[in-house]
Order: C-alpha cells, then structure tokens, then sequence
C-alpha cells in the first residue's frame, strides 16, 4: 500500500457506500481511493430537484473553478477576420469560419471541447445543431460561447471555467480537478460549484432542490456527501488552509 500506509486502511475501513459524508472527509476518502496509474479526474454530480423536462426549471451557465480542471481544454472559436485574429492570440486551439462549419458536417471533426461563436456566425453554427448539440457543443448566449469578446472567452474557458447543465433526469455532473490536487483545490473547486448551483435555482423549483452529492475519481467508486451540509462548504474550505 506504500505511502498510504494505516491511513488508507482507515479511510477504506470506514467508507460505507451508503452513507454521507462533508466534503473534508469525501474528498479524502476519493483520492485515497484512486487506483488508476493516471491522474484521475475528480468529478461532482448534483441531483438538483428540478424538472428539466420545462424549460423554466433547466439549470445551466458557466462558472469559473478558483483551482482550474487540471485537464487541457481545447476550444474551437468560429470566427473571421479581426476576431479569428484575437482569439488565435489568445491560444484557441481551432479557429475557422465557413471552413470550420464545412470540417465539422462534412468530416466529422470534433477535437475540441469548448465551442464559442461570434453571434455573425450563429447562422450557420446553428446548421451543425445535429451534430453539437446532443455532444453539449452547441455555442450559446447564456453560457458566454456566444460572444464578440472571443479574445476573453478563450482565456477564461482555457484557465477553468467549465459549462454545465442539467441532463434529462435533473443532474449536473462536473469535473472538479485532478486527484493529484490539494485538499484545499478539490474543496475550493466543490465549493465554488455548488454555490454556483445554489444561484442559478430557477424560481420556479419548489422543494428541496440539493437533492443528492456524489464525490467521484475516474475509476473509483462514488462518495456520498450530506446535502444538508453543503452550506457548511465555507467553514470546511477555510478549515483546510
């Protein structure tokens, strides 16, 4: 067990699938957990008490993890001219116009994992909807991936800033870095994420709506964290600096 030692012991000793945890204590239990020799991601999934099935109870934006991913992201930029020129500048790993969109229907490109848009170009963005939507890949308003300000948007989703949105069944699954991170960075990344959710509740979700929290690695199993403690988010993260 090499470094882990009694403390790994301990950990797995107590880890009971069905219970709930703080977050201190899921977070060491998943890196403790972590078995893969790569670095795994560590994700959070939020069962929201929503109903995504109205379109005034879907939960979705963007927020910016203080700690980052830890994971390279690669974003496409649609855009010409000027714009194209600035967001190269900014480091966008793909940038095109016409050429762009006919890449992606015609061969099936999708070696990104952001897309963002000059509102110019939405017209013919919005053509590839078959093809980005189900894949979340879709550049639009409300998440900030459909902007003139590209130079910005680029830099922001290249140092951290993740999508999110509610899937069919009202959950929200995000990466919240790597296992190799501090304690602090998870907590700090966890924090940001669920008070980002706790903003964005649409008025019109009625009841308990931190409905369920899962701490997960890649490979490892998942970690329950009590719901009924995530307001105590900020007095755990200040306990880890």
């Amino acid at each position: 067990m090499g470094q882990h030692g009694k403390r790994y012991r301990s950990l797995n000793g107590r880890y009971d699938h069905g219970a709930l945890y703080g977050v201190g204590d899921a977070i060491d239990l998943v890196k403790s957990m972590a078995s893969a020799k790569f670095d795994e991601t560590v994700e959070l999934a939020v069962r929201l008490g929503v109903d995504p099935r109205k379109a005034d109870q879907i939960v979705r934006g963007t927020l910016s993890l203080p700690a980052g991913t830890g994971k390279p992201v690669r974003v496409a930029v649609f855009a010409a001219g000027e714009q194209a020129a600035e967001a190269r500048a900014a480091g966008a790993d793909v940038v095109g116009a016409d050429d762009l969109v006919a890449r992606i229907r015609d061969q099936g490109f999708l070696d990104f994992d952001v897309a963002i848009a000059v509102p110019d170009l939405m017209g013919q963005v919005g053509t590839l909807g078959r093809i980005l939507g189900p894949r979340g890949l879709m550049p639009n308003p409300k998440t900030g991936t459909v902007t003139n300000d590209v130079g910005r948007a680029v830099t922001e989703f290249k140092g951290g800033r993740v999508e999110y949105r509610t899937d069919k069944v009202g959950n929200v699954h995000l990466p919240v870095g790597k296992v190799s991170f501090a304690k602090g960075d998870l907590a700090a990344n966890v924090h940001a994420v669920v008070e980002e959710l706790v903003r964005a509740k649409p008025a019109a979700a009625k009841g308990r709506y931190l409905l369920a929290l899962t701490l997960s690695s890649t490979m490892g199993p998942g970690v329950r964290i009590d719901p009924a403690r995530a307001r105590e988010l900020e007095e755990e993260l200040a306990a880890t600096h």
